[in-house]
């Protein structure tokens, strides 16, 4: 008996450590719309409310240089277009129209369960694929991750590889090289549909704060290169064959765009990112 208790007052430490690892206020404040943005009383899950007067979002405390970068979400189930809900590294600046910049994004186009991904190279964008799920993203949580290190950057869906954006900058292409910070959100845009406003609150739900990065102060992210970083190391600089197998057949079965596709938006880096 009195290992059995000892064993579950260990138990529930260690959980209690896991809870206290993962809270919201760790590593993310509000940002916008703090009204629309609650808490539970654990700090374990956070609520971003859309309706007509607005829609909230939060943002990482820190800058980052690489990482593994991960949240669990799920999307609003009131099925409409027009509300986005997302999950993204930006470059930009708060509050300031953001410019040319680098960006990482996950953003659901409404809540049919399509996603989109799209890459901002120290530009406008523009370089969007889109996967509709197979799930239904609104039911249940979901863990969408992004790597980012000096070789690869790579999308994740609950652990499937959907998308990889490669280091070409030998080959005179752009690549993420200054300290982006994360940001989850939900809003609305004409281009994702019209919005349904009849059913409106529209919530979102995100979960798992903590997360593996190189914080950075001011621009240079060299540091953030280290092999020191797990992340950095050789086995995260291209996809293994079974990985690059399986999100062959991922982007074979769920994708619907892509901006590769099409010579109008296919840009240099399409023929290289294999």
């Amino acid at each position: 008996m009195a290992f059995f208790t000892t064993f579950t007052i260990l138990l529930l430490l260690v959980v209690l450590s896991n809870l206290a690892e993962s809270r919201f206020d760790k590593y993310y404040v509000p940002l916008w719309g703090q009204n629309h943005l609650s808490v539970n009383p654990q700090g374990t899950q956070v609520q971003l409310m859309m309706d007509k007067s607005s829609g909230a979002g939060f943002r990482s405390k820190l800058e980052y240089g690489s990482g593994l970068f991960h949240i669990r979400m799920k999307i609003p189930d009131k099925k409409t277009g027009g509300i986005v809900t997302t999950f993204y590294l930006t470059s930009a600046p708060d509050y300031q129209e953001p410019g040319n910049h680098f960006e990482l994004d996950y953003e659901f186009l409404g809540t049919n369960g399509t996603v989109q991904t799209n890459v901002y190279d120290n530009d406008g964008g523009h370089r969007e694929e889109s996967f509709k799920l197979w799930f239904d993203p609104s039911k249940d949580f979901h863990t969408y991750e992004i790597l980012w290190n000096s070789h690869q950057v790579v999308f994740t869906v609950d652990k499937i590889p959907v998308r990889v954006f490669k280091n070409n900058t030998a080959r005179g292409i752009a690549y993420p090289s200054k300290p982006m910070h994360i940001e989850a959100s939900i809003w609305n845009a004409d281009w994702a549909g019209k919005v349904d406003w009849t059913q409106a609150p529209f919530t979102a739900y995100f979960q798992d704060f903590d997360f593996y990065a190189c914080s950075t102060q001011g621009d240079d992210v060299s540091r953030c290169d280290s092999g020191g970083y797990f992340w950095n190391g050789r086995n995260y600089w291209e996809l293994n064959s079974q990985q690059k197998q399986l999100m062959q057949n991922y982007r074979r079965l769920y994708m619907i765009y892509d901006y590769c596709s099409s010579p109008s938006t296919r840009k240099e880096e399409c023929s290289l990112n294999v």
